[in-house]
């Protein structure tokens, strides 16, 4: 069977494939780089619009990325970070909307503003410190801090209504917030890709082996899901954007990196209103604090979402327990990842959280008015007639060993990389989607120095995210320029 050379293989038609390949083709227009999926269309899974929650994850209203300890200290290097990686990501579309590479920014990214809301004392001065905290900060200067029930109510009508006079609570507002759907903008730029030279995309196609030959490139196994036929491809790099589908495919490369990881899948479900009496109400995304015992990704929030150009509301996430690592995959997902180098961590890890274990399995025995009773809590008028269930994407979050060998689970995202730079993965979840562009400039940094480090892509890297190579953290005059940019491209003021 003859084999195809490739310079890269991107597996997986999600966000991160598409972004990775986008930043290649702009730096090398040259380079043959070929997609492969394994649905018959790009952006089903987790970059699906109703697959995730939109929110251009800024840290301006998700109160789990500013956890705070016993002590009452709160840590916000982590709102810091995920802030200014989302800055960069609109950098990047900024351009491409600016070239004419991707349509009208509206068609995939509109303005929502991001607000947190609680109630109860503790909880209540919990915000004010955050604020406190975050506001201090340029990145966050913007955010605005209300006690005040009228003007809250001007905030958030559809939360306040109906709200007892005498109980406490607050919210802050960030105006320049968004809505994002990831489906949409994947969709685009895979069909400008499309019409590049040297991109090939092969719908239906899966991985069924990987290995690494003796020059040091891969001989990737494929089969046509449609035909059953068999393609083989010669790639000098290979990229891993499969979401949920990213640990398999790793485990099959046989890195060295790969040893201990292993996967903790959580499903999904979304309350969603799409009565346009209801749903003209609210123009925010309004998160509050998660219940005791939920993982991160469960924080509850009541949402505007936009997609395909629909208005909608949506509220969750409510997890649940699944063996799946894919919407559209296996019950025997979990258990074909167990291998004999990460059965400690995981069997650790499910020792470890049984409590979240418990919490997942209750949740996906919850009635549909156990769900919109929690909905009351941010709608209090809510009717059970005006909202339908509806599953959202897998979610596979990373399971690892830490420094004492043991294993531990992480709310995030990470990429394992080959030594050598021929082969990266993207494991985890949130934030996910919002800083794919920070995460696959890691992925040039680690697996392209030599390209990276010529005066060509340096030139181009600061084109295509003028910031590249600087901190937004640290430079309130270099985040005022760009931020006034991309707020302006993206039609987000």
């Amino acid at each position: 069977m003859t084999a195809k050379n490739v310079d890269v293989l991107l597996v997986g038609g999600g966000v991160m494939s598409a972004t990775l390949g986008m930043l290649l083709k702009q730096l090398d227009p040259a380079m043959t780089i070929t997609l492969v999926e394994r649905l018959d269309h790009v952006a089903h899974e987790s970059t699906d619009g109703w697959n995730n929650a939109g929110t251009g994850h800024a840290g301006y209203c998700e109160l789990n990325y500013t956890p705070e300890d016993q002590e009452g200290n709160i840590t916000i290097n982590r709102a810091l970070d995920i802030n200014a990686s989302f800055e960069v990501t609109l950098q990047f579309w900024s351009y491409l909307v600016e070239q004419g590479l991707l349509p009208n920014p509206t068609s995939f990214i509109n303005p929502t503003a991001h607000q947190s809301f609680v109630w109860g004392d503790k909880d209540v001065e919990y915000l004010r410190k955050r604020h406190k905290l975050l506001s201090a900060h340029h990145l966050f200067a913007e955010m605005k801090f209300s006690d005040k029930a009228e003007e809250i109510s001007e905030w958030m009508p559809l939360v306040m209504q109906q709200r007892k006079a005498d109980q406490a609570f607050a919210a802050t507002r960030v105006d320049h917030g968004s809505d994002v759907d990831f489906g949409s903008l994947t969709r685009s730029l895979i069909n400008h890709l499309k019409n590049t030279e040297n991109f090939d995309l092969l719908l239906k196609h899966s991985v069924q082996s990987l290995k690494k030959s003796k020059r040091g490139h891969w001989r990737v196994e494929l089969e046509d899901e449609n035909t059953g036929e068999e393609k083989t491809l010669n790639a000098k790099f290979v990229f891993l954007g499969a979401g949920g589908g990213s640990l398999p495919l790793l485990q099959k490369s046989h890195i060295d990196e790969s040893q201990g990881y292993g996967g903790f899948p959580v499903s999904g479900q979304w309350l969603v209103c799409r009565k346009p009496d209801i749903v003209k109400q609210h123009s925010s995304k309004v998160y509050g604090k998660a219940p005791v015992g939920a993982p991160p990704m469960s924080v509850p929030h009541l949402d505007t979402r936009i997609i395909n150009g629909e208005p909608a509301l949506l509220f969750g996430p409510f997890a649940g327990f699944t063996t799946k690592f894919l919407k559209k995959g296996s019950v025997f997902d979990l258990l074909s990842s167990v291998k004999p180098y990460n059965v400690a961590p995981m069997m650790a890890v499910g020792r470890d959280n049984m409590d979240l274990t418990r919490y997942l399995i209750s949740e996906s025995f919850q009635s549909h008015k156990d769900r919109v009773a929690s909905l009351r809590n941010f709608f209090p008028q809510a009717k059970e007639e005006d909202w339908k269930l509806q599953n959202a994407g897998m979610r596979v979050q990373i399971i690892k060993k830490d420094a004492k060998g043991h294993g531990k689970l992480e709310f995030g995202t990470e990429i394992v990389a080959a030594k050598d730079g021929s082969l990266a993965a993207l494991l985890g979840a949130s934030p996910g989607a919002s800083t794919a562009v920070q995460a696959m400039i890691n992925v040039l940094e680690r697996c392209f120095k030599d390209q990276l480090a010529s005066e060509q892509w340096q030139a181009k890297m600061k084109e295509l995210v003028p910031s590249y190579g600087q901190s937004l953290i640290s430079d309130a005059q270099l985040l005022r320029q760009v931020r006034d940019r991309t707020l302006s491209t993206l039609k987000l003021k």
